[in-house]
């Protein structure tokens, strides 16, 4: 199965509003993003909000997050670590089911690690 055949799975499975897999310096590899969203702004916020996550463990000494969420009324993203080079970033409604995300989100984090 595609990476864009993932992040569509995500959106039938579990609502998500948008998803994409990032390069650790933001890059997309693989969106499903609105139109309105710019691929290039979302995947270089997603990667700098990892990326603060792994400075501040590190200051911490502590290991590398395993996935960063945010919350607002309207809306949660959570971004995944999917192996060394790779973020995982998932939007949905807060009131979505955030451990079944989670558990798929882990599945297709670990596929793209392999790759």
């Amino acid at each position: 199965m595609s990476l864009d055949e993932l992040l569509v799975g995500l959106r039938k499975e579990h609502g998500s509003t948008a998803s994409a897999v990032i390069s650790r310096d933001g890059l997309v590899i693989a969106a499903d993003l609105p139109e309105d969203v710019s691929q290039e702004t979302f995947s270089i916020m997603c990667a700098a909000i990892m990326g603060a996550g792994m400075t501040t463990t590190t200051e911490l000494g502590k290991s590398s997050p395993v996935h960063i969420s945010l919350t607002s009324e309207d809306v949660r993203i959570i971004l995944y670590a999917a192996g060394r080079k790779s973020i995982l970033a998932v939007v949905v409604p807060p009131e979505a089911d955030v451990e079944a995300v989670g558990q798929s989100a882990k599945i297709i984090a670990e596929q793209i690690a392999e790759t």
